[in-house]
């Protein structure tokens, strides 16, 4: 990959990281506005337990598409480390293609659901779902991106990413 479109990609994935902090932040206050409302002036919190409700679910989905790293996803060390680096390669592509084959085949029906959506609101917010449930479709189209990247790296001979906690330095 060229110098300006790593250049570009870190740019992006910080920009990623940048929402996903917004996303936290307005969590963390709508969570407090929760605490400050029940309990000092015995308001009704429905409004801010919805919107801590619909920040939780971006970030993670956000997060999981845009944020984290193929090494910081959770996988079965144990048996998959433990092969050989050939092995641990066919794995990696086995499950690069399925994971591929099947949110591909499911992204059609996602994003007609989604859309679907469009007639029903929050009840405090009144957010259409469609809206709200639209990052599943990013997501879904994220991954399978991901994953399209991942398998063209495998198959070009590069080998899978060693997560950070068999690092030297992990403490583990």
């Amino acid at each position: 990959m060229g110098s300006f479109a790593l250049k570009a990609a870190a740019w992006l994935r910080r920009r990623a990281e940048n929402v996903l902090a917004c996303l936290l932040g307005a969590m963390f206050v709508a969570f407090i506005a929760q605490i400050v409302l029940r309990y000092f002036f015995a308001l009704p919190t429905g409004s801010m337990y919805e919107l801590t409700v619909v920040a939780w679910l971006w970030m993670v989905l956000w997060g999981s598409a845009f944020v984290l790293k193929e090494s910081d996803e959770i996988r079965f060390d144990l048996l998959y480390w433990s092969v050989n680096r050939h092995v641990r390669r066919a794995m990696a592509i086995a499950s690069g293609v399925a994971l591929i084959v099947l949110y591909a085949a499911s992204f059609p029906a996602t994003v007609k659901y989604v859309s679907f959506m469009k007639v029903e609101r929050t009840d405090y917010l009144h957010i259409r779902l469609d809206w709200l449930y639209s990052i599943y479709a990013i997501f879904a189209f994220a991954v399978i991106v991901r994953y399209a990247w991942i398998l063209w790296r495998l198959l070009r001979g590069r080998d899978p990413e060693a997560p950070q906690s068999l690092d030297v330095s992990s403490g583990l």
